[in-house]
Parts: C-alpha cells; sequence; structure tokens
C-alpha cells in the first residue's frame, strides 16, 4: 500500500510517499481501506518535531511512528476471525488513537476501537472532519467544561476544526456562545450558530469584564493568565495545547483545564461517535472542510495546516486500490 511517512524530524518535505506492506489484520481487527483523513495540528507537531511535548510521545530524536494521522473514513475490506460487530463492504468511520497510521491506503483496527458505522449520505472527507474536530470539542464542553443552558462560552479559534464544531456543540447544549475569528470567517461562524462573533484584530476578547463562564481557546493562541479577567469567578479556561499552571490544580474559582482526549478509551471514543454523526444526520451538526488534497500532494496539506489559517479540516483523499477476493 501506500503511504505517507516521516524519518525525521523537519519541514513538510520531509514526508515521503513510499510502499510499505498492508496490515494484515488479526482475529479482533478489521482491514479499513481508507478513503480520507484529516492532517491535524498534532500531525504537524509530530513531523516537525518543534515542541518538547510532541518529542516525548514520537521520539526524541527522530519520529517513532513513521505513519502519522488518526481521523479517518473508508471501507472494510477484510475482518479477522473474531469479528462480530462488522462486516466487509460496510462504510465505516474514526479514529485510530495513539498508534496512528491513518495517512495510508489501509489500516488494521480494533473491533472494539474508535469505529463505527457511517451513516448513509455522509461523504468520506465530511466524515473524517467530524471525527477531527468532534472527538475534541465534545468531551471538552461536555466533560470538562461541564457546559450549561444559558452559560456564556466563548470559543477562541471559531473558524478551525474544533472550534467550528464547539461552536455548534455549545449551541445544541443550550449555552450563549461567542466565537472569536479573523475578519474574513466571520459569516461562516455565525453561520454555525454563534450568537456573537469578535474579529481578533479589532478587538481583544480578554478585555471583556467577567463575561464567560467558559472561555475554550481551541487553537491554544491565548493562555489562562490573559484570559483571567474575562472569566466570571468560577469560570473555566479550557485549552488542548498543554500547559503547566497552579491554575489546573484549582477547584474553586477561576481555573484552567487541559485535556489529552486523543488519549481516552477507544469505547468513550466510539460512544461520542455514534452521538456526533446522529446529530450530523438530524442536521444539527456539520463539517467544514477547507479543503481537500491528494496523498501525493500531502506536504502541501502539512504546510496549509501550520500556517495556522486553515478553516474546518484539511482532508487528505487516498487513491483507491481493488483488492482481490
Amino acid at each position: 500500500m501506500l503511504a505517507a511517512i516521516v524519518e525525521r524530524y523537519g519541514p513538510p518535505e520531509a514526508l515521503v510517499i513510499r510502499e510499505v506492506p498492508t496490515p494484515e489484520p488479526g482475529p479482533e481487527q478489521v482491514l479499513v481501506q481508507i478513503h480520507a483523513s484529516v492532517v491535524t495540528p498534532s500531525d504537524v507537531a509530530f513531523r516537525n518535531g518543534e515542541l518538547w511535548i510532541a518529542r516525548l510521545f514520537s521520539g526524541p530524536f527522530k519520529p517513532r511512528l513513521p505513519i502519522l494521522g488518526d481521523a479517518f473514513a473508508g471501507t472494510i475490506v477484510g475482518i479477522g476471525a473474531g469479528v462480530t460487530r462488522f462486516s466487509v463492504g460496510e462504510r465505516v468511520a474514526g479514529s485510530t488513537g495513539p498508534e496512528l497510521g491513518a495517512h495510508a491506503q489501509f489500516a488494521a483496527i480494533d473491533q472494539h476501537g474508535a469505529l463505527v458505522k457511517l451513516p448513509e449520505g455522509v461523504a468520506f472527507g465530511a466524515a473524517a472532519g467530524v471525527c477531527d474536530g468532534g472527538l475534541t470539542a465534545l468531551p471538552f464542553l461536555r466533560d470538562h467544561g461541564r457546559v450549561q443552558p444559558g452559560q456564556h462560552v466563548l470559543i477562541n479559534g471559531a473558524s478551525g476544526s474544533i472550534g467550528s464544531t464547539a461552536v455548534q456543540l455549545a449551541r445544541a447544549m443550550g449555552a450563549v456562545v461567542t466565537g472569536v475569528t479573523s475578519s474574513r470567517n466571520l459569516e461562516l461562524v455565525r453561520s454555525l450558530g454563534a450568537d456573537r462573533v469578535i474579529d481578533y484584530t479589532a478587538e481583544d476578547f480578554t478585555a471583556a469584564d467577567a463575561a464567560y463562564d467558559v472561555i475554550f481557546d481551541t487553537v491554544g493562541k491565548s493562555s489562562f493568565a490573559r484570559c483571567h479577567d474575562a472569566l466570571k469567578p468560577d469560570g473555566l479556561y479550557l485549552s488542548p495545547t498543554p500547559m503547566l499552571s497552579a491554575s489546573m490544580l484549582r477547584k474553586t474559582g477561576r481555573r484552567a483545564r487541559f485535556a489529552a482526549t486523543g488519549l481516552r478509551k477507544p469505547a468513550d471514543k466510539a460512544a461520542d461517535l455514534i452521538r456526533l454523526f446522529d446529530w450530523v444526520q438530524r442536521g444539527e451538526l456539520r463539517t467544514t472542510v477547507e479543503g481537500e488534497y491528494r496523498l501525493s500532494d500531502i506536504a502541501a496539506a502539512h504546510a496549509r495546516v501550520e500556517s495556522g489559517r486553515k478553516v474546518g479540516s484539511i482532508v487528505v483523499n487516498m487513491p483507491v486500490t481493488s483488492m482481490e477476493p
């Protein structure tokens, strides 16, 4: 099979497309022919090695996992002898988890992993986008932010993959939602359901006085210290970007929370995917996909994500290869 391989830390050009062995599914695994996957900021961090936290996970000197990619959608083309939950030919979507490997034509996934059947009518690219933004936004808002109806929630980075999903989910939870984005994406964020939209080039959202119950900094561009005064007395600052702060230890008052949502139990992820795709089917959640790239152009996809200006998800479409019976 073809896969995007990274063997050294470096720029997007460090990625090479190479033929590698197609994985064989184990007794409890399914073989998924991947049609679409997503390039995320985490993939960029694991490829360029600039963040110490990324090297702790992926290797201090060179990448431990040569094939990146987590969120995916595709078709089951093979199953192990013990598989009972899925059948060959079913369309699925999910998350590979810490072992990554979705930037390839095929992946072997545990049947009890973060894998769900894909509803009819949902395109592969959009499905991969749901797995990308949804599996981060939902646990942050529900489990860590504990968002309640009527609360005021601010989403920083509201036009990104996590942010655009978070705006919709916070609104579905009954919150009053403020989205922060650039001037060119104001209308997009409004269309997602934000009650108020702030252009960060014209207004500093951190200057607000005790305005928000939750600030979800989806892009990690701000900090708890900067957002402190904008939070209500018991307000929460949430970020998927690792941080070291005494505020994370507080039980009351203004405080911060970080969570590695990608390391959650696969069964919990699968349950969330079922709920997310149910919202998609009901028209309550839509995925924003800025662009779709061929596998051969994955370096350009990485460059776009690394620019920090992408809107929604960046999807990579895999070349489809017929499987011999």
